[in-house]
């Protein structure tokens, strides 16, 4: 086992939250100060136990569909975008309605209907089931063909081979993404391409430094939720751009001691959904094992930020305007 004074941690950047997830979590944590508990969302606000749980007690109530909220209650829609059929149960059931969709989201719903009023046939990259992919299939449901890996493409079938786009769920791994491309192009040689990258910028940016991390560890440790695309690529990024082992946790408590034997060097990162916590308690949980040096590896650095939702928006203002009346 090396000396202590040879271990170190390299430690990604950018990491941990992106915009579209600060927006959505504050937009719960707002909407509870301003009307109090419960509040109600739809989906987890976003994938991470830790969030879900921290909102929860402090009287977040979330729901697999809007049939589950009281009629005429607050309901949150999560970062990951819902359908329209989704929103009409809302106003169904006559719910206050706010939507946290993460913008970059919304931006590929905008298109999916833009390309569907052109008749067009949308390949939709991304996993069948998740959240975000339903919410922009339901867009278009008619024109979607959902595409779930590059091996799907042989048996595709479509109404015009001429007239096809792809967009993508925007948190899946660049390069498999473009292989998926790459194959539907040589199947559809007319294929469009969407008129911007669909993959958010923290997504990529959080794989490209794992990619310049992962060849100088032995180890890699990504934090983030099961249920978290983004990060559960982070672990595949990190083996194949060279890491020996990489592992995902929602907790530092969920660390196996055995990953250490002869490791000298151990990469961290977290997901777009995971608060800086649960990186500073992995980060502790390695000094007090040795690893106690710590190098920051930045790739880039993200400034973006994105309003509140309206609706959070113009309560606050209304709350302003009563307190100085």
């Amino acid at each position: 086992m090396p000396s202590s004074h040879s271990k170190r941690v390299l430690l990604a950047a950018p990491r941990g939250y992106c915009a579209g997830v600060d927006r959505a979590v504050i937009a719960v944590e707002k909407a509870l100060e301003l009307h109090g508990a419960p509040i109600y969302v739809r989906k987890e606000i976003v994938h991470n136990k830790y969030v879900v749980e921290t909102l929860t007690e402090r009287g977040a109530i979330f729901v697999s569909e809007t049939e589950e909220v009281p009629e005429g209650a607050r309901v949150v829609f999560s970062a990951h975008g819902v359908s329209p059929a989704v929103r009409e149960a809302a106003n169904a059931r006559s719910l206050i309605s706010i939507d946290a969709t993460c913008p970059l989201v919304t931006k590929v719903h905008k298109e999916a209907v833009r390309f569907a009023r052109e008749d067009q046939t949308i390949l939709l990259i991304g996993h069948a089931g998740h959240e975000e992919v339903e919410g922009t299939a339901g867009e278009a449901p008619k024109n979607t063909i959902i595409v779930n890996s590059p091996e799907d493409v042989a048996g595709l079938e479509v109404a015009d081979p001429d007239n096809v786009v792809w967009l993508s769920q925007t948190t899946l791994s660049v390069d498999e993404t473009m292989e998926t491309v790459g194959r539907l192009r040589e199947r559809f040689p007319n294929l469009q391409d969407p008129p911007s990258d669909d993959i958010c910028y923290a997504t990529q940016n959080r794989q490209v430094a794992v990619k310049k991390i992962a060849p100088d560890v032995e180890l890699m440790i990504v934090v983030g939720s099961a249920n978290s695309s983004n990060s559960v690529r982070l672990v595949e990024v990190a083996l194949q751009s060279g890491a020996d082992a990489s592992y995902r946790i929602d907790r530092a408590r969920e660390i196996d001691d055995k990953w250490f034997d002869g490791v000298t060097s151990v990469g961290v990162t977290s997901g777009a959904s995971v608060p800086e916590i649960l990186v500073r308690d992995v980060l502790d949980y390695l000094a007090a094992r040795g690893y106690d040096t710590v190098e920051e590896v930045r790739t880039a650095t993200e400034d973006l930020m994105f309003s509140l939702p309206h609706e959070i928006r113009a309560d606050l203002k209304a709350r302003e305007a009563a307190a100085s009346a």
